[in-house]
This record gives C-alpha cells, structure tokens and sequence, in this order.
C-alpha cells in the first residue's frame, strides 16, 4: 500500500478485513470524514440564500469546494462544474437536457459493448423515444473497444457517442483522445463515464476534447451522494434545466421563468455542501500522494493479482494486460458461480464483486453469466492479494 491503513477509520478498526470492491466504492479516509464534520460543525447553513454570516461561510465553503475539485481534475472555467449525486445523474441529466431535445428520428447514437447501464440504458431510452438507433461498438478478444470497428459506425447520422474512460467490469482504460476525433470528424457529441478513472488515472480534463465527463465522489475516497458532471459551456447554456426550483431560478413569471447562470443553473435546490466539502478534502489527500504514484501501485498489485490467480487452475481472468488497465481482475473459477466464490472469500474477510457489475451487454459478449471481480486502490496491499487467492483455492476445495 501506498498509504497508512491507519487513515482510514474502518479498515484500521477490521484489520483482518480485505477490501477488495473499490470499485463499488472507496473506503473514506478520516481527513473525509473530519472536513465534513468541521463543516457540519461550524458553517452549516443553506448557501446562496441567507443574508447572515453563517450563510455566507457556508457558500464560501461550496465555493472553494469547487475550485478544489475543479483544480484536480485539470478545468479551469470552474463554472462548467455542475454538482450531482453521482455519474449515473450527471449522465441521466444529459441524456435529458442535451439528448432528448437535439436527437430525432433517423439519429444514431453510438455506445460500446463495455458500457456500464448508466451510460448504457439513457441512449438507449432516449434512441427508443426519438425513433434513433442505439449502434453498439464490438469489442476485440481481450476487452478493449475495437477501434476500427467504431471508426466504421461513426457516420453523418451520429449525434452521441458516449463511452467510458475506464471500464468498471474489466478496468479496459480506453483510448479516449482517439475515439474523441473520430466523433469530431461528424460533429457528434462526445460522453464519457470517468467514474473509474477519476480515482486512478492523472486528469487534465481541459486537454481532453470531450463534451461531456462525468465522474462519482465516492469511488475517489469521498462521500457518496456526491458527484460531478464538466460539460462544454456553449451546450451547458444552450441545454434546458435538468430539474426546476430553488436556486436555480433567476426569475418566475406567473406564465415563464428564466434560469440562473452555470453552474446554478443545473443545481436545482439546497446544495449538498457538506459532501463537496468531503470531496475537495478527497482530492487533497489524493494530490498529497500523487496520481502517477496512484497509478503506479495500482499496475503494481493487479499484476501481482493476475500472476497468482492466473496459477490456480480453472481461473480464467478477462480484460487486457493487468499493466494496461485499472485495478481490476475480473474472473471466473471453472463453472462455480461468481456468487458462491463470493460468498466463500467473505468467510475469509474478502471482499470482492460477483454479478454482472451493471454490465449486463458486456457479460452477453463474454458468455458468461457472471464474474468475480476485484479491485484494488491506494490502501491495497500483498496480504490483500495472498488473502484472494487462499480463498479462491478454498473456494475450488469446497466444490471439489
């Protein structure tokens, strides 16, 4: 591990715990944890609204809140921030507000065969709505986007493509700047779920030429509930609200009403101060250590991860290299259910993911029902690793 099990309250109090699911979510470190309650403590009131001191610390700390959180995923017009509960709202709300008004009837969105639903299941909805087509990209044999594949259904027809920057199921880091250009080449808009990058991989978002970046607080060692969505400012103003009331109103008329400027514009009611808070205090604790040295334990313990498991028999692991994906192994054990090995690694204190990951497209395209899958993150360590596989070669004792 990278840091001390110490800061992390949970994990220093089950010290026989391995945690092994972060990509689900995070374990929250106690400087999380202390920066939430400092501000519930001492500043806590309804920003924006109130003509009172407490109120204006209060909208000061949202503030400086998001100039923290936009500074450490690299985008400067700070504005273009918008705060949500998480990918899956920020990814809904543009599917809502850009999707529903602006594709019609003979559209064609594009999506990878990767997708987790929440990038899945809103163009889906919205191509069934519109009378569009959903067009699925084919993956190649180890996980990654075909390329060439998806260079061949970008077309004059394609308004989104939307695609993830990292994939939750098999950590495929995808070539983002690549298939950027190619949707540039037609004018489509571009949409990337980062939710598992965000936590893992260094972002000048900026720098990136994408419309839309969606990305969880919670997977980052901050709070859930917490999430956010940096979108191209041009669409951002043009785009109708996502919900209505509150702070986002600039004035109500008995028949119209006009909205207030980004990003108010699409934070419809009392703002949840107290975990942006969480979350600037997240993203200081990941700058102390460092993305790249983020990155590089994280290519260090899922290597060592795939070379043990890849040892016992029956273990096939899918995905690319473990050196050029997240910290992901997603696996299965001969034919005993992703469901079952779970079970037998938490009699152990191993935690890991079995299911279809919210990847029911992709497990379709693997042939298998489910996988195990764990992942690693900052406080992941060797005894993690030994602690897995002694339960999956349990797990191969039990059902013979």
């Amino acid at each position: 591990m990278i840091v001390d099990r110490a800061d992390f309250p949970l994990l220093a109090t089950q010290p026989d715990l391995h945690y092994l699911d972060s990509a689900a979510t995070s374990q929250k470190p106690r400087v999380v944890l202390d920066a939430m309650m400092d501000y519930y403590t001492h500043d806590n009131a309804n920003p924006h609204r109130g003509a009172y001191a407490l109120s204006a610390r209060a909208t000061e700390r949202y503030h400086r809140a998001r100039e923290r959180i936009a500074r450490f995923v690299g985008v400067r017009d700070i504005d273009r921030l918008i705060f949500t509960r998480g990918t899956t709202e920020s990814l809904n709300l543009v599917a809502a507000s850009w999707g529903r008004p602006n594709v019609g009837r003979g559209d064609e969105i594009v999506v990878t065969g990767l997708e987790h639903h929440a990038n899945f299941v809103p163009w889906q909805q919205v191509a069934n709505e519109a009378g569009a087509k959903l067009v699925i990209c084919r993956l190649t044999a180890d996980g990654r986007v075909d390329v060439d594949h998806f260079r061949s259904l970008v077309n004059a027809r394609t308004k989104i493509v939307a695609f993830s920057h990292v994939s939750n199921a098999l950590g495929t880091i995808n070539p983002v700047a690549e298939l950027s250009a190619i949707a540039r080449r037609v004018g489509a808009v571009v949409v990337v779920d980062g939710a598992q990058a965000a936590p893992h991989l260094p972002l000048v978002l900026d720098d990136l030429d994408v419309d839309f970046y969606a990305f969880s607080g919670h997977k980052m060692l901050g709070p859930m509930g917490s999430g956010v969505l940096v979108g191209r400012r041009e669409l951002l103003e043009a785009m109708p609200p996502y919900q209505t009331g509150g702070d986002m109103i600039e004035f109500v008329g008995d028949e119209r009403s006009s909205w207030n400027v980004l990003p108010h514009k699409f934070e419809a009611g009392t703002p949840n101060v107290g975990d942006a808070v969480g979350l600037a205090a997240a993203c200081d604790y990941l700058d102390r250590i460092g993305m790249d040295a983020v990155r590089r334990h994280e290519q260090m313990i899922t290597t060592l991860a795939s070379e043990r498991l890849a040892a016992v028999s029956g273990v096939r692991i899918y995905g690319p290299p473990p050196a050029e994906r997240s910290g992901v192994v997603s696996f299965t054990v001969g034919d005993i259910h992703a469901h079952d090995l779970a079970t037998i690694l938490d009699e152990s204190g191993v935690c890991i993911r079995a299911g279809h990951h919210c990847a029911q497209p992709l497990m379709r395209r693997l042939n298998v029902p489910a996988t195990a899958r764990a992942s690693f993150y900052l406080y992941s360590d060797e005894s993690d690793v030994d602690a897995l596989v002694a339960g999956v070669e349990h797990a191969r004792e039990v059902f013979g």
